[in-house]
């Protein structure tokens, strides 16, 4: 869903690496799902399927096989939370600030919920869960800014989006099932490595961008500056 406060359209910015393939996979598959199906339908299923993943997540502490909950919680999140606004749009229905706004909405809880049953799960640490949520959650709140402020809502940074992060969470998870042995090397603070490099990459993803879009606001909004004459003694 597209849109954003004051604005009836922005300019959508998906440079993903996927970006292509998944774009033409979500419009056929909008073409066929059935009318009763509608967009609120698809991000509520986002949100359901966001707490199940959380808490898979959580039930790995008792037993490996909740990653198959977690992979298959990322999978049906990606088709809601993916799926909604090309629905919305192959229908032409859309609706820009409300859909803007249940977006983001969504993805914000959706993410405590995975970091909440991640924080438990004995996968990680508390400390560098909570630290990877805060510094994804910042993130959002930039791209939304930026949204508001430029007119572009970027979707992507660095050729990943929230596809590519998930399929990073469903590659670690399988590799979970492999057997008990590489469980314990996660939770012997390899998970934590993990994290820890995915924050320093949002950190610096959110950093590198900020002062990048907030240099063009600031001469874009700038007049023109009158030329300095020389004074007299």
């Amino acid at each position: 869903m597209d849109g954003m406060p004051g604005m009836a359209f922005h300019v959508r910015l998906q440079r993903s690496v996927l970006a292509g393939a998944e774009r033409r996979a979500l419009i056929w598959m909008a073409r066929r799902l059935p009318l009763s199906v509608t967009p609120d339908h698809l991000s509520e299923l986002a949100l359901a399927a966001m707490f199940a993943t959380g808490a898979s997540f959580a039930a790995l502490r008792l037993t490996r096989w909740a990653a198959l909950g977690v992979v298959a919680g990322l999978a049906v999140n990606w088709f809601g939370d993916s799926l909604d606004g090309t629905l919305a749009r192959v229908r032409q229905r859309q609706r820009p600030r409300y859909g803007f706004y249940v977006d983001h909405l969504v993805d914000g809880v959706g993410a405590l919920f995975l970091v909440a049953g991640l924080a438990v799960s004995g996968l990680t640490s508390p400390g560098p869960a909570w630290a990877a949520l805060l510094a994804y959650l910042i993130l959002q709140l930039h791209i939304v800014l930026k949204a508001h402020a430029t007119g572009v809502f970027q979707i992507a940074f660095g050729g990943v989006g929230g596809t590519e992060l998930r399929l990073l969470l469903v590659a670690l998870n399988t590799s979970l099932l492999a057997g008990p042995t590489l469980l314990e090397v996660f939770r012997g603070g390899l998970f934590d490595a993990v994290l820890v490099m995915g924050t320093a990459a949002l950190t610096g993803t959110l950093l590198v961008d900020a002062i990048h879009t907030a240099r063009s606001l600031d001469l874009a909004e700038r007049g023109p500056t009158a030329p300095l004459t020389p004074g007299r003694a």
